[in-house]
């Protein structure tokens, strides 16, 4: 069957393909982050890292379902990943988890800049909307202030 879209339609797509990608790239980083920050936490507070890193790989999955299904090759995941600081305590373990969530959010944001499907809008919201709930525990835990985020995914001003 002929692709009967616009160049600039055609464009678009991959444009938001690419967004899609680069969410699942940042997924992948968050299902292996949380395994650091579970291992970094007492027996007794593992249960929400264990809850967010089930939430991400449900997020890859889906993704990964999506991306499969438009006929594009899903970015695979980094053998390891390098952390932006040492994870040493409980705290830190908060600390990595609310950047690991930031990192989402962010690529989340691209997504929703660069969407151009309604059905992907609406994931695209969705998920910002679930990585800063999960965010604002997480730097609460962390002694983090403020523990919201007025635009969640875009740089801090």
């Amino acid at each position: 069957m002929a692709d009967d879209r616009s160049p600039e339609a055609a464009r678009d797509a991959a444009d938001e393909d690419t967004a899609l990608n680069e969410a699942l790239a940042a997924e992948h980083a968050a299902v292996w982050g949380y395994g650091v920050v579970g291992a970094a936490l007492p027996p007794e507070g593992r249960g929400e890292a264990v809850a967010a890193e089930g939430a991400h790989r449900d997020a890859r999955d889906g993704l990964v379902a999506l991306l499969g299904g438009r006929g594009v090759d899903p970015v695979d995941a980094e053998g390891g990943y390098e952390l932006p600081f040492p994870v040493l305590s409980p705290v830190d373990a908060a600390a990595l988890a609310a950047v690991l969530e930031d990192g989402v959010a962010a690529a989340w944001v691209r997504v929703l800049d660069r969407a151009v499907e309604q059905p992907v809008r609406v994931l695209a919201v969705a998920m910002l909307g679930t990585t800063e709930v999960r965010a604002v525990g997480w730097r609460a835990a962390a002694g983090q202030s403020p523990v919201t985020r007025a635009f969640p995914g875009l740089p801090e001003q």
